[in-house]
C-alpha cells in the first residue's frame, strides 16, 4: 500500500496548539445561531480547541458562523466517516478533522485536499495501519469502554519511540480526563462534559465558561 504521508497535514503549528490547550470541546450543536455564543463562552473559559460532530445537520453551518465571527477559536470537524464529508469539512474552513474509525479511503481524501485528520484507532492492528497510512495524531475511541488509560498506556508501549500522540474521547470526564493527560503519549483530550448538547440547547453559557475554566484549571 502506498503511503498516504497524512502527517505531514497535521503541521507542527496545530500540534503544538493542541498540546498547550490539552483539552478539545467536543460539542452537538443543533442550531447554527448557537455557534457564536458559544465559541466565545468556551474561550472566556480558555479552550481555544473545538470539534463540531456531524452527529447534527447543523455541524458544517456553525462552523462557518465560527470561522467568520469567532477567528480566535480553532473549530475543526468530527465524526467524518465518508470522503465527502471530508471536501464539505475542508471547504467549510474545517481546521482538522477527526473520525472514530480508520477508513483508508477517508485518509487519501483528507491528505488530497490538505485536511489536517486524525483517525480513531482502538487496537494495535488500527494503530499499524494509521502509522502506515502516515499518521502520527490518532484519536483513541472509545477510551473508557475499553479500558481507559491503563489500556492505552499497555497497548501503545510497543509504538512509543515512533512519536505517536494520542486524542482519547468517549467516556471522559471531569473527575477522570487528567489521568490521561499525564500520560506522555497523550497530545490533548476530548471532553464533551464541557459543553453537552443540553448545556447549548439551553444557551447556558456561564456554565459551559465555567465548566471550561475549571477543565483548563485541572488540566494545567
Amino acid at each position: 500500500m502506498s503511503t498516504i504521508r497524512a502527517d505531514t497535514l497535521f503541521a507542527e503549528d496545530l500540534v503544538a496548539k493542541l498540546a498547550a490547550t490539552r483539552i478539545v470541546a467536543v460539542l452537538m450543536v443543533d442550531d447554527a445561531a448557537a455557534a457564536v455564543p458559544l465559541a466565545k463562552a468556551l474561550l472566556a473559559g480558555g479552550v481555544d480547541v473545538m470539534e463540531l460532530t456531524l452527529r447534527t445537520p447543523a455541524a458544517l453551518a456553525a462552523l462557518r458562523e465560527i470561522k467568520a465571527h469567532v477567528p480566535a477559536m480553532t473549530a475543526g470537524i468530527g465524526t467524518i466517516v465518508t470522503p465527502e464529508q471530508v471536501v464539505a469539512a475542508k471547504e467549510a474552513g474545517g481546521a482538522f478533522g477527526v473520525a472514530p474509525g480508520l477508513n483508508l479511503r477517508v485518509l487519501a481524501r483528507a491528505a488530497e485536499v490538505g485536511l489536517p485528520f486524525a483517525p480513531g484507532v482502538c487496537t494495535p492492528t488500527e494503530i499499524e495501519a494509521a502509522l502506515e497510512a502516515g499518521c502520527r495524531v490518532l484519536k483513541f475511541f472509545p477510551a473508557e469502554s475499553l479500558g481507559g488509560i491503563r489500556t492505552i498506556a499497555t497497548m501503545t508501549a510497543p509504538y512509543a519511540h515512533l512519536g505517536i500522540r494520542y486524542i482519547p474521547l468517549g467516556g471522559l470526564t471531569q473527575a477522570n480526563f487528567t489521568d490521561y493527560l499525564a500520560h506522555p503519549a497523550i497530545l490533548a483530550v476530548g471532553g464533551s462534559w464541557i459543553a453537552t448538547r443540553e448545556d447549548i440547547q439551553r444557551r447556558d453559557w456561564p456554565s459551559i465558561t465555567a465548566k471550561a475554566a475549571a477543565a483548563i484549571a485541572l488540566g494545567r
